[in-house]
C-alpha cells in the first residue's frame, strides 16, 4: 500500500518531468513577485540583518543569492536570509483553514536550489507549486472541524514553520532531480527538522520572523541529505509516532495530504495579504477603513468594540494592556486595538502600510490614545466563519449616543475578495522601492515574470542581486 509520503514522491516527480498548467504558472508568478516585494521591503529590518550577518559568517560556497547581500552564500543559507525577508514583515501570503503561510517558507527554498542547480524558470515553477500544496495539505491533516481550529496552534505551535520544512524540502528534492524514492525520504528527513513556537505573537520577540528562514534552509538541508543518501521513513506522516501524531495527537486527517494530490490544487485559494499586519487585524483594519469613508471620525468616538472569533482573542487581544499600548511596531502589528486605531485616523498603502508599524508609529500618542478606547470581545458570527475566513464586527459608540456598526464576513485578498492586479502592482511597488527605487523595482517585475517563459533562474536572481544594492 501506498503511504502518503510516497504519493507525494511520486506526483512530486512526475509534476518534476511535466510542469504544472498554465493558470497554476501563472498563479505561482504572482506568488513569487509577492514573496520577492516583501522581502525587498524588509532588507533594512533587524532580523535581515541578523540572518545575513549569519549567512556571511558561515560563508561557504557562493552558490545562490541572499537578497541584499553583497555576495552569493550557500544555497541553504541564502533559503535562511530569504525566508526570514519573506516573512519579516508579516506580509506573506495565507491559507485557510489551516492558517499557515505557504510561499515564505517554500518560494525562498525553491529559488536558492534553482539557481544553485541551473534550473529554469519551469522547473523552478512546478517545485514551488507542489511544495506549497504539500505545505497547505499537511496543516490540514492537522485542523479538526469539531475544534475549529488547527491542532498545530492549538498546541502553540507554528504551522507556518513545520509543515513548511516538509513543502521546502519536496520543492528544493525536485529541483536537486531525486526520483520519487528520494523525495519520500526528503519528507522524512524533514519531518525531524520542522519547528516553530507561536508566543512571540502574543508577548514579542523577533523569533517569528526566522521561522520561515529556518524552514527553508532545512528544507535545502533535507534535500541535500537525501540526495547523499539518507533516508527517512516512508510512513513519516501517518504513522505511530509519525509527524501528524507527534504535533497534533489524534486529532489528525492523513487523508486530506493526498486526496487528489496533482489534480485538485489548494494553491490558487491561498490569500494574498494587503496589509503588513497579522491576519487575524485584517478584518479590522476593513471595517474601519469602511467607517472612516461614511465619516466617523476618531473625536467622534466614545468606544470601539471590535468582535473577533474567540480563538484569535490570545493573539491580538491579550494581554490586554500590551495590545493597547504595543511595545514595538512590530508588536503593533499583532494588536486589534492598533490595528483598527491606525485604519481609523488613516493609515497609508491599501489600507495601512510599513508606515504605520515602524517603533515610532507605534508610540504616536494619537494612535495609542484611541487605541485604548477600542475593546476586543469575541462575536458569536465571527467564531462561527473562523477560519476559513477571519470576520470582525467593528461597532464605534459615539459620543452623541448613536452607534455604527460594520460587519466584514470575507477577507480582502482571498477568492472572494480578490486583490485587483492593480492592487498586487501597488502592493510590490510599494515595498521593493522601499529598498530599491520605483525605477528598479520595475525592472525586477518584469524579469521575474520573464520565468514563466523559462529564464533561467540563476539570471534572475543575478539581477535582482545587483538591484538590490545600493546605488
Amino acid at each position: 500500500m501506498t503511504t502518503p509520503a510516497q504519493r507525494i514522491g511520486e506526483v512530486g516527480a512526475r509534476l518534476a518531468t511535466d510542469g504544472v498548467a498554465d493558470h497554476l504558472a501563472d498563479d505561482l508568478v504572482r506568488r513569487i513577485v509577492d514573496v520577492v516585494g516583501n522581502s525587498l521591503a524588509a532588507t533594512r529590518e533587524e532580523p535581515a540583518r541578523i540572518a545575513g550577518a549569519v549567512a556571511t559568517e558561515w560563508s561557504g560556497t557562493p552558490e545562490s543569492t541572499g537578497i541584499g547581500l553583497a555576495q552569493r552564500v550557500p544555497a541553504p543559507s541564502a533559503a535562511l536570509v530569504n525566508g526570514t525577508l519573506a516573512h519579516s514583515l508579516d506580509f506573506d501570503d495565507t491559507h485557510l483553514p489551516s492558517v499557515l503561510h505557504p510561499s515564505a517558507a517554500v518560494v525562498p527554498a525553491a529559488l536558492a536550489t534553482a539557481e544553485r542547480t541551473g534550473a529554469g524558470g519551469r522547473s523552478l515553477l512546478a517545485a514551488a507549486a507542489m511544495g506549497i500544496e504539500v505545505t497547505c495539505r499537511l496543516g490540514m491533516a492537522g485542523y479538526d472541524e469539531e475544534l475549529g481550529n488547527s491542532v498545530f496552534f492549538e498546541h502553540g505551535q507554528h504551522a507556518t514553520a513545520i509543515c513548511g520544512a516538509v513543502g521546502a524540502a519536496v520543492a528544493s528534492g525536485m529541483l536537486q532531480g531525486l526520483d520519487a524514492e528520494r523525495l519520500t525520504s526528503v519528507i522524512g528527513i524533514a519531518a525531524s527538522m520542522g519547528a516553530g513556537v507561536i508566543e512571540a505573537n502574543r508577548t514579542g520577540g523577533t523569533i517569528k520572523r526566522v521561522h520561515c528562514g529556518w524552514a527553508a534552509h532545512a528544507g535545502v538541508a533535507a534535500a541535500d541529505l537525501a540526495r547523499h543518501g539518507l533516508t527517512g521513513p516512508p510512513t513519516v506522516i501517518e504513522g505511530r509516532f509519525g509527524f501528524l501524531r507527534a504535533f497534533c495527537g489524534e486529532r489528525v486527517h492523513p487523508e486530506r495530504v493526498t486526496d487528489g494530490l496533482g489534480e485538485d490544487w489548494e494553491t490558487p485559494g491561498v490569500f494574498f495579504k494587503p496589509y503588513p499586519c497579522n491576519h487575524f487585524t485584517h478584518a479590522g483594519v476593513d471595517a474601519a477603513l469602511r467607517m472612516r469613508e461614511r465619516g466617523v471620525t476618531a473625536d467622534q468616538v466614545r468606544e470601539l468594540v471590535l468582535g473577533v472569533p474567540a480563538p484569535v482573542l490570545r493573539t491580538i487581544a491579550e494581554p490586554a494592556e500590551e495590545k493597547r499600548h504595543p511595545r514595538s511596531g512590530y508588536h503593533a502589528a499583532f494588536s486589534g486595538p492598533y490595528t483598527v486605531a491606525a485604519a481609523l485616523l488613516g493609515g497609508g498603502g491599501l489600507g495601512v502600510f510599513h508606515e504605520d508599524f515602524t517603533d515610532a508609529a507605534a508610540a504616536d500618542p494619537r494612535r495609542l490614545e484611541l487605541a485604548q478606547r477600542v475593546r476586543v470581545v469575541a462575536d458569536d458570527e465571527a467564531t462561527a466563519g473562523f477560519p476559513r475566513q477571519f470576520p470582525a464586527v467593528l461597532t464605534a459608540e459615539l459620543n452623541d449616543g448613536t452607534s455604527v456598526t460594520e460587519r466584514i464576513r470575507e477577507n480582502r485578498g482571498g477568492p472572494q475578495r480578490p486583490l485587483s492586479a492593480d492592487e498586487l502592482a501597488a502592493k510590490f511597488t510599494g515595498n521593493a522601492e522601499r529598498a530599491v527605487g520605483r525605477d528598479r523595482a520595475a525592472g525586477i517585475v518584469a524579469s521575474l515574470w520573464d520565468l514563466r517563459d523559462d529564464r533561467p533562474v540563476a539570471e534572475v536572481m543575478s539581477g535582482l542581486q545587483r538591484a538590490a544594492q545600493p546605488a
